[in-house]
């Protein structure tokens, strides 16, 4: 028995999905969930692919039945958090999720003279692309990464995120970023304002311990943990703080 939730906030990457391989009680999980009426988003660090992008992906990969609006992604929260600043003009190192994202909420995307530097994921980053983001953080642009992931866990493994481009511009300017992704409390409280429901009612779910289940711990949210990603089995022992509930998979879980 667990507490009932009015409510959830579900991760993508191992938890819906691993890359491009299926995670097989993915699909009938959301169902039960849309049977129950229970709302929820479709909670993602991810950057590189926009709402629709990633609703198609759960159909494709998961057969996952998914809405646009139903994908909350660290580029909307990184969007809210800009409009708070009053940024206008922003040098971005990311893929197209990010860079559409940014130009359809009206900014304006420089090289120069900018407000702030936003990094999200890019595959094909480039040494001259950290070169002039560490100039322009150098030079007093407000420095911003849209999630701290370090690796993404594919059907290759673990491979390098966004964690790990903004590890090497906060060493090379020696100034930290403002992180807007899970398990940060920016994207929380914006992905929290959107589906309606206070932190109580609500239950986070993924497979990394240190995005997912952190961003609950931190943020006063209860957390299931599937053990179909990022965190393993034999590490659940060792957490520092555990998760509220730890499942192996998500058909194990009674809605």
């Amino acid at each position: 028995m667990h507490k009932e939730y009015a409510g959830y906030l579900i991760d993508l990457d191992g938890t819906m999905y691993n890359g491009n391989q299926i995670i097989e009680e993915a699909a009938d999980f959301v169902e039960r969930l849309r049977k129950a009426n229970k709302p929820f988003l479709f909670l993602t660090n991810n950057s590189t692919a926009n709402p629709t992008a990633v609703s198609e992906k759960l159909k494709q990969v998961s057969n996952v039945g998914a809405y646009p609006e139903e994908v909350f992604t660290s580029t909307k929260a990184t969007i809210t958090y800009l409009h708070k600043t009053n940024a206008k003009r922003i040098y971005v190192i990311g893929e197209a999720g990010l860079l559409e994202g940014l130009e359809a909420a009206n900014f304006e995307l420089a090289d120069h003279d900018v407000d702030a530097v936003v990094v999200g994921l890019d595959s094909h980053v480039d040494y001259q692309k950290l070169e002039k983001a560490t100039l322009l953080i150098q030079a007093g642009a407000e420095f911003i990464g849209t999630n701290p992931d370090t690796n993404i866990p594919t059907e290759r493994g673990l491979v390098p995120g966004n964690g790990a481009l903004i590890a090497f511009l906060e060493a090379s300017t020696g100034k930290e970023a403002t992180v807007i992704g899970k398990p940060e409390a920016i994207i929380m409280e914006a992905a929290l304002e959107q589906i309606g429901l206070r932190k109580d009612e609500v239950l986070m779910v993924g497979d990394n311990y240190t995005t997912d289940i952190q961003a609950g711990i931190r943020n006063g949210i209860d957390t299931l943990l599937v053990l179909t990603g990022f965190t393993h089995k034999d590490e659940v022992a060792s957490l520092p703080t555990p998760a509220t509930y730890v499942v192996n998979t998500l058909d194990e879980w009674d809605i």
